[in-house]
């Protein structure tokens, strides 16, 4: 997930706010802060992928207690999700984006007194701060990329944030690698202090969008009426069965892009895998999350030609298939079938999430927001998976993987129809229709 993962943002643009007015208001500058929030987004998620093999080392971690560094960070969301809701509905968007990028980064900033004092709960807590301030981001910006032009060619838009922060999650890792890794023998002191410089710039760097986004005119953004006049007497999104299995669906979806990401650097390392070094494994994450970013821009063409459940279980069944061949193969073949899983990622989430909230009507928007908190799909799963792989060593580990891929088969086989809840005579209930 490029949290988005790794999101696609094509689920939400049907229900994109409008701007208050546009004019002929140039949106270019606009447009290229979006980009650029949408790269950082990109960029300082992938970083934990490196982070999780160097804690590992630094603090001598079991896989379990290094992978805390995906639970904290994705555990933020799932705390976050509807404090942020509340506070940008409270403050506004533009308030809420800069707010965002002020919360990320005292949490960048954080590292530096962390990699002073050498403590992992400080690390944990930074990362926690830092994926608050993105789960913030992300509630903020989501409406922009929809207002800042016409609608017609807000799908362009959409794809060409997609692609930046998938570039960026292909980036990371290997400029992360390059800067964090430090040579065989090094001090604890100095493994530490490798993290400081480059979370430093980091942190710099969102301040500066801070102040850029309080300087660039943007539009203001009107809400959705329809959203807020779906009462409590027009019952719960969760009552419908589609959504709760989709709920489960992207909880699942997070959890295997994420885990494979963060334990690949370690599974490379091993002597059956030929024991890479860290630098050398950190280019296979740039590839699995590359894979990611080419198969997102095959998806942008080919997924309006096919039913979106066809396309999900094909790229289910794949993924699948390829963990199966790394829990049971070895080397090379088990390498790059590994990497390749990147390519079945990137199509899945637009796919899961608009079959999950089709037919909600008016509570399409509850929906969705049950669906962004099952992100936390990335804090759990990669710590299931670490404590497969402390006890049964790293290739078997991956069943954990395996299976919320053949849960992904199940929802596109038979988990996305639309049963029907006791509510469901709303007059503003829309039925089924093939996608």
């Amino acid at each position: 997930m490029a949290l988005g993962t790794t999101q696609d943002l094509r689920s939400t643009a049907s229900n994109t706010p409008p701007p208050a007015s546009s004019g002929d208001q140039s949106y270019v500058l606009p447009m290229m802060l979006m980009v650029c929030l949408y790269f950082s987004i990109g960029f300082i998620t992938a970083l934990n992928d490196i982070l999780v093999p160097h804690f590992k080392d630094l603090f001598h971690l079991s896989n379990v207690k290094a992978l805390l560094v995906q639970f904290c960070f994705f555990g933020a969301y799932f705390v976050m999700s509807i404090p942020c809701g509340r506070i940008i509905g409270r403050i506004g968007y533009k308030p809420g984006i800069i707010a965002a990028l002020g919360t990320m980064a005292a949490g960048l900033l954080l590292f530096v007194p962390a990699s002073i004092v050498i403590s992992y709960p400080l690390f944990l807590f930074a990362l926690f701060v830092v994926g608050s301030g993105l789960a913030l981001l992300q509630v903020a910006i989501n409406p922009y990329v929809g207002a800042l032009g016409k609608p017609d060619t807000a799908a362009t838009r959409i794809s060409i944030c997609g692609f930046f922060n998938s570039f960026a999650t292909n980036r990371a890792p290997k400029i992360g690698a390059a800067l964090i890794f430090v040579a065989a023998g090094a001090s604890t002191v100095e493994l530490a202090h490798s993290v400081r410089m480059p979370y430093l710039v980091l942190g710099c760097f969102t301040i500066l969008l801070a102040v850029v986004t309080a300087i660039v005119p943007l539009p203001v953004v009107l809400g959705n009426e329809d959203a807020s006049k779906a009462g409590a007497s027009d019952g719960h999104a969760w009552s419908f069965r589609h959504l709760r299995l989709g709920s489960i669906a992207i909880f699942t979806y997070v959890g295997a892009e994420v885990a494979i990401g963060s334990i690949m650097i370690s599974f490379l390392g091993q002597p059956s895998m030929g024991g890479l070094s860290h630098l050398a494994a950190a280019s296979y994450v740039s590839y699995y999350w590359g894979a990611a970013m080419i198969g997102r821009l095959i998806g942008s063409f080919a997924l309006p030609y096919v039913r979106t459940e066809r396309a999900l279980a094909a790229v289910a069944i794949c993924a699948l298939l390829l963990v199966g061949v790394t829990v049971f193969g070895h080397g090379f073949f088990a390498l790059w079938a590994i990497v390749a899983c990147g390519l079945f990622n990137s199509v899945m989430w637009p796919c899961i999430f608009p079959l999950s909230v089709k037919g909600l009507g008016k509570l399409t928007s509850q929906g969705s927001g049950i669906l962004v908190m099952m992100v936390v799909g990335g804090a759990v799963i990669p710590e299931l998976q670490g404590l497969l792989a402390d006890h049964f060593g790293y290739a078997y580990s991956f069943v954990i993987v395996m299976l919320c891929y053949a849960y992904l088969v199940y929802f596109a086989l038979d988990g996305y129809k639309i049963r029907q809840p006791r509510f469901a005579s709303l007059p503003d209930y829309i039925p089924p229709v093939e996608i």
